[in-house]
């Protein structure tokens, strides 16, 4: 059952269910590494309103956004082993920017995370469609269906994830990079797909123009922190695997975001109705045979997976925020099988909804996407050099340097993306962050207000033992009684026993069994004209304050599930009212059937 506390897991099998270096690539990188299929199309998307020509700058700038990839994997090793319990951003603002910047982090990355699977499912249905047009009253079916499998997956556990994942992101990486080396090493492309070129020049070449399609292009990053946010779930040693993790991913980002980038300016690719640019780049290379359409199918399932990267880091995310008082504790619980349950299942159910919402549509979703990354990658870049500041260790300056530089990039970003994006769509994300924000707040206040009652952390006057009163609720004379007044006894010395009736003569009657019965307990019987149980022993118990009152609740358990339904409700109704409506301390005694 999810949420479950579990018995310990031996500590060799826990750490063979946690994530190797190449496990976590595939479990937590295929958001970032599948991220090239539609971040160069982006930046050349944005070019082309100034006319094909401007298609030339692509290069230029993915080799700029390539910069920033590598200021960021630097930065985020460093956050890997400055704060190897994980939480990224949220970990590094919450330690060096205060409580209201550390809100800012996690409600940004937990939209992020929350769209990155509804994006990529969502494209991936998209992939899915266009392949097979039939499908295309489907697409919301197909992406639910894509959603239910990877909870699935990830529940089971993330190793195991990551075992799924393997050769689809080891296919998908192949794929691109015999497109590149493909592509580059022909003269010009083996072949043109999809529709004539449509495109009117709206606008000269500018510095707002190329800084909006180095914006767009940013999009290519996402998922680059979900690594640094996820550090728990590697083997030992795991700050050393998961920085050797994240440069692997930079490496194999950086190199396919400026291939693509390269072979887009030199065979001057612009966008063309019904295919995308990465399916042109392919036809190019490979010819319009069945390399082109295997290609695109691996492209596609890479696409459906990349979610799986939400599933890995936003549960231990959410358990962080549990840690600190700003999310339900439940959400820091694991099961047997070390993964977050309720944080997967609060992923999927967040993005099952937004699905549902868009109709799984990819274009409704790409204005919300990206800015809350960015907002990450600011305060991340942020905290650090307060960090190098504060301690200055060795070359502090240099690092210092990096990462200033780096914050001011992914905040140029953001404000960009932000702005232009903001009538369509990106409005809801500056309003439901904020909106998170409060939500994690209230929650924190909740927590510390309770701890203020319990007296947390201060000495209490010690416990005086006291004459305590144990009622035992009974509507007969049979084995639940027995057992029932058996358990009674144990729990203090008096024991008071109470019937209700609605006629004064079958209460007497009843009093005449017990009696002659004789269990050495105290029967009370209560009379109830209206005919009802439950409120007669609420009002006696209420009648005890003076006392501390145990209720010892009698319930039939039967052996199969299919036979709960069957069986009289009143204690169950009895035990929640005594707890809501009275200070007394309410135990259930099941009596466990054997033969139903």
């Amino acid at each position: 059952m999810p949420g479950r506390i579990a018995p310990r897991v031996p500590p060799r099998r826990a750490e063979r269910e946690r994530l190797g270096a190449f496990g976590g690539l595939a479990a937590l990188s295929l958001d970032a590494l599948s991220s090239v299929a539609y971040g160069p199309e982006a930046i050349v998307l944005v070019l082309v309103a100034a006319g094909t020509s401007a298609v030339r700058l692509t290069l230029p700038v993915a080799g700029a956004i390539a910069v920033l990839l590598a200021v960021l994997v630097v930065s985020y090793r460093q956050v890997i082993a400055v704060h190897p319990n994980g939480g990224g951003s949220y970990a590094v603002a919450k330690s060096e920017l205060g409580g209201p910047v550390s809100l800012l982090a996690a409600a940004s990355l937990v939209v992020d995370y929350v769209l990155t699977v509804a994006v990529s499912l969502s494209a991936g249905a998209a992939a899915v469609v266009s392949a097979f047009p039939g499908l295309s009253g489907h697409m919301l079916t197909l992406a639910l269906g894509g959603l239910a499998v990877l909870t699935a997956v990830n529940l089971w556990g993330i190793a195991e994830s990551a075992r799924v994942l393997m050769l689809p992101m080891a296919a998908f990486v192949t794929v691109i990079l015999a497109v590149i080396v493909t592509g580059l090493a022909r003269g010009h492309p083996a072949a043109a797909v999809g529709g004539a070129p449509a495109v009117h020049a709206a606008e000269a070449v500018g510095f707002l123009l190329v800084l909006k399609a180095f914006s767009a292009g940013c999009s290519a990053l996402t998922g680059v922190e979900a690594i640094a946010n996820a550090v728990p779930a590697f083997q030992e040693p795991r700050a050393r695997r998961a920085q050797r993790t994240e440069m692997m991913l930079g490496a194999l980002l950086g190199t396919m975001l400026l291939g693509l980038a390269l072979l887009i300016t030199r065979d001057h690719v612009a966008p063309r109705a019904g295919v995308t640019v990465l399916a042109q780049l392919t036809a190019g290379a490979f010819g319009t045979g069945p390399l082109y359409y295997a290609a695109n199918l691996v492209t596609t399932l890479a696409l459906c997976l990349a979610a799986n990267t939400s599933f890995g880091g936003l549960p231990v995310l959410l358990s962080l925020l549990a840690k600190d008082g700003r999310l339900p504790h439940l959400f820091a619980l694991r099961s047997r099988r070390p993964v977050y349950r309720f944080g997967i299942v609060a992923l999927a159910v967040c993005a099952a909804v937004l699905l549902l919402a868009v109709d799984a549509e990819t274009s409704r979703l790409i204005p919300l996407y990206a800015i809350g990354v960015f907002i990450g990658f600011t305060v991340s870049q942020t905290g650090l050099v307060r960090h190098w500041r504060t301690r200055r260790p060795p070359r502090w300056a240099v690092h210092a340097v990096l990462n200033g530089t780096g914050a001011l990039l992914t905040a140029t970003a953001a404000v960009v993306f932000l702005v232009t994006k903001f009538l369509e769509g990106a409005w809801v994300v500056a309003v439901i962050i904020p909106l998170l924000m409060l939500l994690f707040s209230r929650i924190q206040g909740y927590y510390h207000a309770v701890e203020r009652e319990l007296a947390a952390g201060e000495i209490v006057p010690p416990p005086r033992a006291t004459a305590g009163l144990v009622i035992v609720p009974v509507g007969g004379i049979d084995r639940l009684t027995a057992q029932a007044l058996r358990a009674a006894l144990t729990l203090g010395p008096e024991v008071v026993a109470i019937a209700v009736h609605d006629d004064p003569e079958r209460g007497a009657a009843f009093r005449d069994r017990w009696n002659r019965w004789g269990p050495g307990v105290r029967l009370e019987t209560l009379s109830s004209p209206d005919h009802t149980v439950v409120h007669p022993i609420v009002g006696y118990v209420k009648e005890r304050r003076d006392r501390q009152v145990a209720v010892l609740v009698p319930e039939v358990e039967p052996r199969r599930w299919r036979f709960r339904l069957l069986q009289d409700p009143r204690p169950v109704i009895l035990a929640t009212l005594l707890r809501a409506e009275t200070d007394a301390i309410v135990c259930t005694y099941p009596y466990r059937l054997t033969s139903r």
